[in-house]
C-alpha cells in the first residue's frame, strides 16, 4: 500500500492559541524538582529555598499585537512591561526583575527606540522592577518586542488558576470592555485619517476608553488589598483574553462551572455610550474584548461581608459543579452558555489581543 505523500494537515487558527500550546506541550514532563508549575497558568512556579519563583514572558509583533499608526512607542514600552506584570500578581506574587529583548528594522532611528525605553522605564519606576538582562537582533518586519517578567511570594500565598470549588463567589477588580472600546475609537479613527490626513481626531469624549487600550494598569493595588483584607482568592487569572475565556480557564483548571449575572457585570459609562455609537451590545465587549487587564478570582463565601463594598470588587457570579457548565444568566432569568470568542492569535480576522 502507497504511504499517503499528502497527510492532512491541521490549521493554527483551527487549535487556536491556547490549543497549539496544548498540542506543542503535552510530551514535557516536568523533571526537575525546583519546578512546581510548569505550562497552563498565569506564570511558571520555581521553588528555591523558603519562597516560589513565578516566571512569565511575552512576545509582541508590530501589525499583530499593536499598531503604531496610534499606539506611541513609550506607551508600547509602557504597556509590554505592564501586561506582564499582570501575570505576576495574578499568582498573588509580587514582580521584582523584567528582561526586554527586542528585533528592529532599519525605519527605526536610536531616538525610537529610546522612546521604547522610557516607557520601559517609566513602568519599572512605577512597579519597582529592576531591568536585568535582555537581548537585540534586527529584523525585517518592522518592531518584536518580548519581555519576560520575574517575581515571587511564600508558598502560601501562591495563587493558581486550579483551587475554585462549588459555591465560591466569582470576583472581578475595576471595570471591564474599556480597552476593547478604545481599540474600535481607535481603528475607527485610523480609517478616517486615511481619507482625509488632515481631520485631526477628537479623542476627548473617550479619554477613558482610549486609555484602556493604550496605557493600561496591572492592578498590584488590588493584590496590596486583598493582602489587607486578609482574603486569599481560591484561584485567580488576569482578564487579557476576554472575561468569558478566563473564566472557561478557571473552570477548566479547578473542574468546576460558574454562572455569571449579566446586570452584576461592571462597565463604565463612556464604554456603554462607545457600544451605543458602534451598535455593540456592552455586555459582548465585556465577556469577549480583552486587554482590561483586570483580576478575576474565587473566594470563599466567609470573604462576602469583606468586599461587598468596595469601589474596586465586583462579585459577577459564583461556582457551580462542573456539569452544569459556564452560563451568562441574563436580567430575564436566560442562561447563555459561555464561549471563548476572545482573542486568537491564529485567526486573521482578530484585532488586539492578550499580550
Amino acid at each position: 500500500m502507497l504511504e499517503d505523500k499528502n497527510p492532512s494537515k491541521t490549521s493554527l487558527e483551527q487549535l487556536g492559541e491556547f490549543g497549539l500550546i496544548d498540542r506543542l506541550t503535552k510530551d514535557f514532563p516536568l523533571t526537575q524538582k525546583s519546578t512546581q508549575t510548569g505550562v497552563g497558568d498565569d506564570a511558571a512556579v520555581l521553588e528555591f529555598g523558603t519562597s516560589q519563583t513565578v516566571v512569565t514572558t511575552d512576545l509582541l509583533f508590530e501589525g499583530i499585537h499593536f499598531d503604531l499608526s496610534y499606539m506611541p512607542l513609550k506607551h508600547l514600552g509602557y504597556k509590554a512591561v505592564v501586561v506582564n506584570l499582570s501575570d505576576i500578581f495574578a499568582m498573588n506574587a509580587q514582580p521584582s526583575q523584567i528582561t526586554v529583548a527586542f528585533g528592529v528594522s532599519n525605519r527605526f532611528p536610536l531616538e525610537a527606540l529610546e522612546e521604547l525605553y522610557s516607557g520601559i522605564h517609566h513602568a519599572c519606576k512605577r512597579f519597582g522592577v529592576d531591568l536585568v538582562g535582555g537581548d537585540t537582533t534586527s529584523s525585517t518586519q518592522g518592531l518584536l518586542l518580548s519581555i519576560t517578567a520575574i517575581g515571587s511570594a511564600p508558598k502560601e500565598k501562591i495563587v493558581y488558576r486550579r483551587g475554585a470549588k462549588k459555591n465560591d463567589l466569582l470576583v472581578v477588580s475595576g471595570d471591564l470592555g474599556g480597552a476593547y472600546a478604545g481599540l474600535q475609537i481607535l481603528e475607527r479613527e485610523k480609517e478616517v485619517f486615511k481619507v482625509n490626513p488632515n481631520n485631526q481626531p477628537d479623542l476627548d469624549p473617550y479619554t477613558y476608553s482610549v486609555g484602556r487600550q493604550l496605557k493600561p494598569e496591572a492592578r498590584a493595588d488590588v493584590i496590596a488589598l486583598l493582602e489587607e483584607l486578609n482574603i486569599t482568592p481560591t484561584a485567580m487569572i488576569d482578564v487579557s483574553d476576554g472575561l468569558s475565556s478566563e473564566i472557561l480557564h478557571l473552570s477548566k483548571a479547578g473542574k468546576v462551572g460558574f454562572s455569571i449575572y449579566e446586570e452584576k457585570l461592571p462597565i463604565d459609562p463612556e464604554v456603554v455610550r462607545i457600544c451605543e455609537e458602534f451598535k455593540i451590545n456592552p455586555s459582548t465587549a465585556v465577556l469577549n474584548g480583552g486587554e482590561d487587564y483586570e483580576l478575576l478570582f474565587t473566594v470563599d463565601q466567609s470573604a462576602y461581608d469583606s468586599i461587598k463594598q468596595h469601589p474596586y470588587l465586583t462579585v459577577i457570579g459564583h461556582c457551580t459543579e462542573l456539569e452544569s457548565g459556564c452560563n451568562l444568566v441574563t436580567g430575564l432569568g436566560q442562561q447563555i452558555p459561555l464561549e471563548a470568542q476572545g482573542w486568537n492569535s491564529f485567526n486573521a480576522t482578530s484585532t488586539e489581543g492578550d499580550i
